[in-house]
């Protein structure tokens, strides 16, 4: 399957995680493992990444040497808060660049602000970051936010840890139609059903959490969504039959059946 590019980087994987709300790092490590991904996002004002020198460091658990590790301003709700973060982030993680904006309008929805996304994209951009942006699923702001220069645009399937999956598959199709940057699904997904379901829409990655931490079995529900979203991408690649609305195909040839008859026409 051909790789995931972002900011001129390839993946083999195109499925991302996070890292929150696991029981403790042995079983954070042991998802992501189980997960196959390459990219890990981390909340900076949640987690410790060497801010705090005396706490346990979540990068001896997923180390920068094996995964691109992608700091998000998760629990922003200004432009300002989310650019200083970031740039803190970037001093604690040697230069790194490639981010993940997300600036919340309320705690709860976890709705994006998008006022406010767009004010702090434009900032970053224009600072030399590659930013990779948490939005609502409107095909105008997608288009103006890869417009400023995000290297990916990342619409909600619905609110942030609902796990209610896609609700709107109309508008991730147009913002898909119109990109010229990858467009990951961002929150939402509750179950690998979710997942192949975006992927078998085009979209080009998805990036969960919650469906992975808050589920029974986190390492198994790993597993699944490392198989959803690569049977969901070759679904979408080989092109689904199309649908046919109160009429049969059978599967097999027609011709040639010993003893056949015509079949009566409906009245």
């Amino acid at each position: 399957m051909e790789p995931l590019v972002i900011a001129g980087r390839s993946y083999r994987s195109r499925l991302l995680v996070g890292t929150g709300k696991y029981r403790d790092f042995d079983q954070t490590r042991a998802a992501i493992e189980a997960s196959g991904a390459e990219i890990v996002t981390v909340a900076i004002r949640r987690s410790n990444i060497g801010q705090n020198p005396h706490e346990p460091n979540l990068l001896d658990a997923i180390p920068p040497s094996r995964y691109t590790i992608l700091p998000n301003t998760a629990g922003c709700y200004s432009a300002d808060e989310a650019v200083r973060t970031l740039r803190l982030a970037r001093e604690l993680l040697d230069g790194h660049d490639l981010v993940k904006l997300e600036v919340l309008g309320d705690p709860d929805t976890l709705y994006p602000n998008i006022v406010e996304t767009l004010k702090a994209a434009e900032t970053l951009v224009h600072e030399g970051f590659k930013v990779m942006v948490y939005t609502s699923d409107d095909p105008i702001v997608a288009r103006r936010l890869e417009d400023i220069g995000c290297v990916a645009v990342m619409p909600l399937a619905s609110l942030i840890g609902s796990g209610m999956g896609i609700l709107n598959p109309w508008n991730l199709e147009i913002i898909i139609a119109n990109a010229k940057v990858p467009v990951l699904v961002d929150a939402g997904v509750g179950t690998a059903s979710d997942a192949a379901i975006a992927m078998e829409l085009g979209c080009d990655g998805i990036l969960m959490n919650t469906a992975i931490a808050a589920a029974r079995d986190p390492v198994l529900m790993a597993s699944a969504m490392r198989k959803a979203v690569e049977a969901g991408r070759e679904a979408w690649l080989a092109g689904r039959m199309p649908k046919k609305a109160y009429r049969a195909a059978p599967s097999s040839p027609q011709q040639g059946i010993i003893g056949a008859t015509t079949p009566p026409k409906a009245a």
